[in-house]
């Protein structure tokens, strides 16, 4: 004898209407999935709202974006914007910051870096002090698609290099690096393609530029460096600052000078100067060949 089994239990499956069914993205409870969001970086943020309506309603959360702002951010949307539309929300807040911004008559563009969520800030060469820039035998004005503000300011040739210029703005809490974006040779285009013309290019290589910053706390830096080959664009690293207050402004001054006047010096493309949080060395390609 032995046990004895049925076969009715397994010849016949079971209904498809009392099947478990398993759940769906969309049956999620909104505040559960933005607590998730909140811990999310703002592109997969954007990537997820695009799955259902659920996803979607949760990515406008007020208070996923508001993680994603820096701390003063209401001081920098007071500063940036006149007329800024009180209704957009913290998301709407974050993309406008994210754009391109500019401000003292377009000679200071400021934006929030999408990824990171951190401030830069590119100055034109216009908004800088620069000896003998209105003496065309020295100093031109020229247009060219290289620059975010379509033309850089070019040397001929000058015995007393000088570059002066200050900023003041509240960046938020953190360290920032400061670089000049400098051009040996003046680059063209040539039946579409890229050439440099390095007729004036000389006495970069005799003595080293010094770079100086101060800020209004008190911090200073100043370093040296002689100017890289003609051809192409370098990020010159002028130094670091700290900023320990975002709700007041920090003023920041910086110059860039090579004042030996035993020879003449020529050749050169300035086009900006950039502050950047200091993490960016590590993310932002361009600079770590600076």
């Amino acid at each position: 004898m032995g046990l004895h089994f049925s076969s009715s239990f397994n010849s016949h499956p079971k209904p498809s209407s009392i099947l478990p069914s398993k759940p769906t993205l969309g049956e999620l409870p909104e505040s559960c999935v933005a607590l998730i969001m909140a811990y999310m970086d703002p592109p997969h943020i954007c990537m997820l709202a695009t799955l259902n309506r659920t996803f979607h309603g949760a990515s406008m959360a007020d208070f996923v974006w508001e993680s994603k702002l820096p701390s003063n951010y209401d001081v920098l949307v007071r500063k940036m914007f006149d007329d800024f539309p009180t209704h957009l929300g913290m998301r709407g807040i974050y993309a406008r910051l994210c754009r391109v911004n500019s401000f003292d008559g377009g000679t200071k563009k400021v934006w929030m870096d999408r990824t990171l969520g951190k401030i830069c800030m590119s100055i034109s060469a216009k908004a800088l002090s620069i000896t003998g820039i209105d003496d065309r035998r020295y100093w031109n004005h020229i247009p060219t698609e290289e620059s975010r503000f379509r033309s850089v300011a070019y040397l001929q040739q000058i015995w007393w290099f000088e570059v002066d210029g200050e900023v003041e703005f509240p960046f938020p809490p953190g360290t920032y690096s400061l670089y000049f974006r400098i051009h040996l040779g003046q680059a063209s285009k040539r039946f579409g393609r890229r050439v440099c013309s390095t007729e004036h290019v000389h006495g970069w290589d005799i003595k080293p530029v010094r770079f100086q910053l101060w800020t209004s706390d008190g911090q200073h830096v100043a370093s040296q460096c002689f100017l890289k080959g003609p051809g192409k664009w370098y990020y010159y690293h002028a130094g670091d600052f700290v900023v320990e207050d975002g709700n007041s402004s920090t003023k920041v001054k910086f110059s860039m000078t090579q004042i030996d006047c035993t020879h003449t010096k020529g050749g050169l493309c300035l086009d900006s100067v950039l502050i950047y949080p200091s993490e960016f060395i590590k993310v932002k390609s361009f600079l770590n060949h600076s």
